[in-house]
């Protein structure tokens, strides 16, 4: 080798001595020309990802963020924000009836607290009729329900006579991508659904924060699935904000393999539910009542969840019996069950549901958790700001009272107000009008052709 050595050799050899990621902020300035990618780890180098930024700047003792102009990133016909249960069925209702489709998520999978925060168990699947039990989630929401039997350990109690079923995280997480991706949704993940575009009282789009920056995207017609109501909060719609337990799901291994009467008369933690999966139980904690939207008070309870999480696992490893048994995992996401609460064209109530009550604009149907008591008709209403326009609400943060939050907020809701959002986002695309002016009965007769249950 002669005594010179170019820039792009001193590279090359430098990654593959394994400094290439200490280096590449100092030389991209200057990339090479495409070229093939090495064998090893380290790729090219290449542009910069995202716009310039405007960053923040101290003025007078104050933080003052700089007035920019926001690339947009993507236009569609619907964009659905979360892609939780609700955002999920929604997004696949809204492209199967034909309309062009985005769906934003915050994570790197769907299913929110279904998957991410390991809810395993689909509450509501059921209600009680004429002294029978009947299926209330159906559509989109039973059809991944369905699909999910087709896989050995991906779900339990999905079956004729059975409700309420449970299903394995992972296979969740894999059959929703499928379904998603069967139906040509575009997907964003790893996106922050930040701030509302509004043109006066109309909801145009969503800003977005990502690791390429803050960016906009725009639709004819946008569906608030966060779960937390950010966008109909950012939009300006009227809404209530409470309080509300939040925990910590975790599941425990080797169950199958301990010896409960060398555990005779002894306190155990909670050992949790059955799985798909052989020896596996998930465990859930109710946790204190406290703010959902406050980061300080949510940095502390994960923390503290998982310090009780991990000192219950010890305690069970240290009873006679139980020795194998382990902490298999912690949910990522915290169990945030309500914040935010819209104030709809229609607040639906516990008695009306208890009642049956019915609604000639009704768009699904709630279930009994424990397929006890009839079901209870949602009308179209509570998923509709009061004001705003061109948006549409799905999932826990529908229009309903104090009382009935604890059935709204169950994973089987969440797939059905889901469902009929897409249906009705389309519908009102289709129509070149607003969500709030879309006929009703050709929403209905939609969502009848997609195979929902409307009573």
């Amino acid at each position: 080798m002669n005594g010179h050595m170019t820039r792009r050799e001193l590279i090359r050899l430098l990654s593959a001595a394994g400094f290439g990621t200490l280096i590449s902020s100092a030389v991209r300035a200057e990339a090479p020309a495409a070229a093939p990618e090495s064998a090893g780890f380290v790729g090219r180098l290449i542009d910069p990802t995202g716009a310039p930024r405007t960053p923040a700047a101290m003025v007078g003792g104050k933080v003052i963020q700089p007035e920019r102009q926001l690339p947009i990133m993507h236009e569609t016909d619907v964009l659905v924000v979360g892609g939780g249960s609700a955002g999920v069925t929604a997004a696949i209702a809204a492209r199967r009836a034909g309309v062009r489709v985005a769906l934003v998520e915050r994570y790197g999978c769907f299913g929110g607290l279904w998957t991410g925060g390991m809810v395993l168990v689909v509450i509501g699947t059921h209600a009680k009729e004429g002294g029978e039990k009947k299926k209330v989630v159906r559509g989109i929401g039973d059809e991944l329900l369905e699909r999910l039997t087709k896989f050995d350990g991906a779900i339990m109690n999905q079956k004729p006579g059975a409700h309420n079923p449970t299903a394995d995280p992972e296979a969740v997480k894999f059959m929703m991508d499928e379904m998603v991706r069967e139906a040509g949704v575009n997907v964003f993940f790893h996106c922050w659904g930040a701030d509302a575009v509004m043109d006066s009282k109309t909801i145009r789009g969503i800003v977005f924060e990502s690791k390429a920056g803050r960016q906009a995207i725009l639709a004819k017609v946008v569906i608030d699935t966060t779960g937390d109501g950010d966008i109909f909060a950012a939009a300006g719609a009227e809404y209530e904000q409470r309080t509300y337990a939040i925990g910590t799901v975790h599941r425990l291994g080797n169950m199958d393999r301990t010896d409960k009467a060398k555990a005779a008369g002894k306190k155990l933690p909670p050992l949790g539910g059955a799985t798909p999966l052989p020896g596996v139980t998930w465990v859930n904690t109710r946790g204190p009542k406290a703010n959902g939207l406050d980061i300080e008070e949510l940095s502390r309870l994960e923390m503290e969840h998982r310090r009780n999480i991990w000192g219950q696992a010890q305690q069970l490893r240290r009873t006679p019996g139980y020795e194998n048994v382990f902490l298999m995992d912690t949910a990522p996401q915290l169990g945030v069950r309500i914040t935010r609460v819209l104030q709809g064209m229609y607040k639906l109530t516990y008695k009306e549901s208890r009642e049956g009550k019915k609604f000639p604009d009704v768009v699904a149907v709630g279930g009994a958790q424990g397929a006890q008591h009839v079901g209870w008709p949602i009308p179209y209403g509570v998923l509709l700001p009061k004001e705003v326009d061109n948006l549409l609400t799905a999932g826990r943060c529908v229009s309903a009272d104090e009382k009935l939050l604890d059935d709204t907020r169950l994973i089987a809701a969440c797939l059905t107000t889901g469902h009929a959002a897409g249906a009705a986002a389309a519908v009102a695309v289709q129509s070149n009008c607003r969500p709030r002016d879309v006929d009703v009965p050709r929403l209905q007769k939609l969502l009848r052709e997609q195979g929902a249950y409307l009573g």
